[in-house]
């Protein structure tokens, strides 16, 4: 099976200050309906990385940066788009085919918890099927919440709002950046593995940064593991491998 998202020496370099940091990515397949986990510490590039499979964050280099998306048999160079400048490209990819886990969630306080989920299908121009919506909040234990504002929630249950948010377009792939630390292990737990099989389910693949590896490690297919390689007072360097 080809994969969704193929990186090959992949490198990201930023400035702090009179040091560089430069992140290095020999190598990262991800497969639809897999769940990938991208572990380490603090400052070691995961959410770096992250960026980039958001593309939010442009690649300082790239031998090879492709997404294969919904309808595109031939795949899509993503490198290609940013040398090209072309962003309303990226913007879209963005819009139809990621979905996104932030660690606080990122719900819309003024809206109901129905009205968050749906908003991914309305930026698409996608009318949502209440029906649909109502399954698959039940499915997440949010079925008797929909009609409440985030505040009304507890911090699990807003999570579990994220994550659906998420998913409910059906993108190819969804990115979640430490989406359990506000919780507690036992909820997190509950939380990812109804992540992991939600997402396989409609064939959508996960990408989750962690610094908790025994979270993720009976639910993920392929972990990598983000590490510091070297530093020195001029230059940074880290390293994301599979572990």
């Amino acid at each position: 099976m080809e994969p969704s998202v193929d990186l090959e020496e992949v490198t990201r370099r930023r400035e702090q200050g009179p040091t560089a940091f430069v992140l290095r990515v020999p190598r990262l397949r991800v497969h639809a309906g897999e769940f990938v986990a991208l572990v380490g510490d603090s400052g070691s590039g995961k959410s770096t990385l992250l960026d980039m499979l958001a593309l939010v964050l442009r690649p300082s280099a790239a031998r090879a940066f492709r997404m294969r998306l919904a309808g595109d048999g031939s795949g899509t160079d993503v490198m290609a788009l940013w040398q090209a400048g072309r962003e309303g490209r990226l913007a879209g990819i963005r819009r139809r085919h990621l979905g996104y886990v932030l660690q606080t969630g990122g719900l819309l306080p003024f809206l109901t918890v129905r009205a968050n989920l749906t908003l991914p299908l309305a930026m698409n121009g996608r009318a949502p099927d209440r029906a649909e919506v109502a399954r698959a909040a039940e499915r997440m234990g949010l079925g008797r919440h929909l009609d409440r504002k985030p505040d009304r929630l507890s911090g699990g249950e807003r999570q579990r709002v994220a994550v659906l948010r998420a998913l409910l377009h059906r993108p190819a792939l969804v990115l979640a950046d430490e989406p359990t630390a506000a919780v507690d292990k036992s909820r997190a737990r509950s939380i990812v593995a109804d992540f992991r099989s939600f997402a396989r389910e409609l064939g959508s693949a996960i990408v989750m940064v962690t610094h908790d590896l025994d979270l993720v490690r009976e639910v993920a297919d392929t972990t990598y593991r983000c590490t510091l390689e070297g530093a020195s007072a001029e230059r940074v360097e880290a390293v994301c491998a599979p572990a």
